[in-house]
């Protein structure tokens, strides 16, 4: 793939979030920039995760899922939740955070928190698109600016996965 269209997607507009779930006593949390509002009645969010990450289980089997928003000035909170599991085992125990529905992380320190419950899942290439109604939430900073992804540089390593070329398609 060019380097152009790979920048050009670290471009769109996204945001960068920490995404909390639960399943009974285990809780974990994962940095994420997939994430849209995707209906206003009823209002729901739409998340991308791969199937394969560790937190897919507790996603699936919890039924929830809580999106804390991060301020432009908390990159390092988004690389310490970015990380891998075998990385950085305790990254849950030296932040402060408080159990949102369904026992869901929700970060104290964030802008701002949606807590969701999920209503649907679809196929979506390499990931699952994830439809959770939001249920609760809370702006926590009203004046701060939220962290960008084209903020974020090539933090997650994601320009290794794009594909080698564009799939023609066929009209």
């Amino acid at each position: 793939m060019s380097a152009d269209i790979v920048a050009l997607f670290r471009r769109i507009t996204l945001g960068v979030y920490i995404i909390g779930v639960a399943h009974e006593t285990e809780q974990d949390a994962f940095t994420a920039a997939a994430v849209m509002q995707a209906s206003y009645d009823p209002l729901l969010l739409a998340l991308a995760i791969n199937p394969k990450h560790a937190a897919y289980r507790l996603l699936h089997a919890g039924g929830s899922f809580t999106v804390s928003v991060l301020a432009r000035n908390q990159l390092e909170l988004a690389r310490r939740f970015g990380a891998s599991v075998q990385d950085h085992p305790d990254k849950m125990l030296s932040v402060s955070w408080r159990r949102g529905h369904g026992g869901t992380p929700i970060l104290s320190d964030a802008l701002g928190f949606f807590d969701c419950s999920v209503r649907a899942e679809h196929a979506a290439g390499d990931h699952r698109i994830v439809l959770g109604q939001v249920t609760d939430g809370a702006l926590l900073v009203p004046a701060g600016l939220p962290l960008l992804y084209a903020d974020t540089g090539d933090m997650d390593g994601s320009a290794a996965l794009y594909p080698s070329r564009l799939a023609s398609t066929t009209r």
